[in-house]
């Protein structure tokens, strides 16, 4: 279901990883990845914002006039699981509504590469999720990106701050790709129309 909100309100689209080159190819900085991406496409380059601790890119997404929407790229500097100080910081000086809020993360219990979109819903045990909904609630849109399980008895923790595998890395520029797409959907065209499209 789509939630109204004021459609002069900013959208902010929030990647979730860590900072640090170490981390910069981990499944969990998958959202890094998208949020970079988003950036490239609107021509801005990620600044430090003020005193929120996190990067920042302003600008427009989708065509000039009434069909673009006011957007707030944001990669938190925090460390993942502390992501929802910087996430509310950011909220509450550009005045956006929680519902125009949209977390892009790396997703365990979905198949490498699928994407899922949705509002609300439990942190699934995601770190940043967990963080950003006990500072703001739980509803805020998601991309979630998935990355799959573990093999055999690996530790998630490990898996999920392991570097994408040779194999993945050769459809990941794509999968990356299409995870902007569907966040642009998203703040364009609505949940339902971006579902119906990214949902696979």
């Amino acid at each position: 279901m789509d939630v109204t909100t004021d459609a002069n309100a900013p959208w902010l689209i929030v990647g979730l990883g860590n900072p640090g080159p170490e981390y910069a190819m981990n499944r969990h900085n998958v959202g890094f990845m998208v949020a970079d991406l988003l950036a490239e496409r609107i021509g801005g380059r990620f600044k430090r914002a003020g005193k929120a601790q996190a990067q920042i890119v302003e600008g427009r997404l989708g065509p000039p006039g009434t069909g673009s929407r006011r957007v707030v790229l944001a990669k938190p500097m925090s460390f993942m699981n502390v992501s929802g100080g910087p996430v509310n910081a950011l909220r509450d000086f550009y005045k956006v509504p929680v519902a125009n809020i949209v977390a892009v993360h790396d997703e365990l219990d979905i198949d490498y590469g699928v994407l899922r979109l949705k509002l609300g819903g439990g942190d699934n045990g995601h770190n940043g999720l967990k963080s950003m909904t006990k500072v703001m609630g739980p509803d805020y849109h998601r991309v979630r990106f998935g990355i799959g399980r573990p093999p055999g008895r690996m530790q998630v923790a490990d898996f999920v701050l392991k570097d994408f595998s040779s194999a993945e890395r050769k459809e990941l520029d794509y999968f990356v790709d299409r995870a902007a797409d569907a966040a642009a959907a998203l703040v364009l065209e609505g949940l339902e129309r971006a579902q119906s499209t990214y949902n696979s």
